[in-house]
């Protein structure tokens, strides 16, 4: 049976990453994913919080980002804000990776990088059911080093690989998206994120392979609606 708008949800992160985003955008935010029973909220982690209150009780959980956007932060420093967020509230977190490093071709240190944030996450005291995603930011790798990337995310164990950070010069595509599922087999997910504006978008990055998918317009998407 074809999937229909609303059955997309579920596969939802409805995110507002907005530099400049106010307490009612994120009250918003929240109170659509209710309305539509989106998989996640993805918001900084200064609303995690704030967030995890107006969605306590319900089925949506709460995503924040880690070493966002560029992913140049230390090791240690990734590793406090995510055992931050979760002390906070946030149950799943979007990680970016170590470009720099990766582009230096320290793979080492782009493994022990993430492997930091997994680990944090059982270290944290709350819970130990906490879902990693990794950043790999697509739209500055080549497609073998999509490869690498997320080679080294699966082998640090993490739970997803995601496209795109939607602050690069580039956003999810299909191409990309084929080449990590093909990559990470399906014991790892795949999180297709950045410029997709509606149903259409949405339901070609799962027909490439993708599990999850992140955007500012799971509204427009999940009514079949676009910008």
């Amino acid at each position: 049976m074809a999937i229909k708008p609303k059955d997309m949800a579920k596969m939802i992160d409805h995110t507002f990453l907005n530099p400049t985003g106010k307490v009612e955008d994120i009250k918003k935010l929240c109170e659509e994913a209710l309305e539509h029973e989106f998989a996640t909220v993805c918001v900084h982690p200064i609303f995690v919080p704030y967030a995890n209150k107006l969605l306590k009780d319900s089925s949506v959980k709460v995503t924040t980002v880690v070493g966002f956007p560029l992913g140049a932060n230390t090791t240690e420093t990734k590793a406090f804000e995510t055992r931050n967020a979760i002390k906070n509230g946030a149950q799943e977190i979007d990680m970016v990776m170590n470009l720099s490093a990766f582009k230096s071709k320290a793979f080492d240190l782009v493994k022990s990088d993430i492997k930091s944030v997994v680990d944090s996450t059982n270290t944290a005291g709350i819970t130990s059911d906490i879902i990693v995603k990794v950043i790999i930011e697509t739209c500055y790798l080549e497609e073998d080093e999509i490869v690498k990337a997320c080679e080294i995310a699966k082998d640090a164990g993490a739970d997803f690989v995601k496209t795109s950070t939607g602050f690069g010069p580039g956003n999810a595509t299909v191409e990309a998206v084929s080449v990590m599922r093909k990559t990470v087999g399906r014991d790892v997910g795949v999180k297709a994120s950045g410029g997709i504006k509606n149903f259409e978008d949405a339901l070609a990055m799962l027909d490439a392979g993708a599990n999850r998918i992140g955007a500012s317009s799971g509204v427009a998407i999940v009514t079949d609606e676009v910008d």
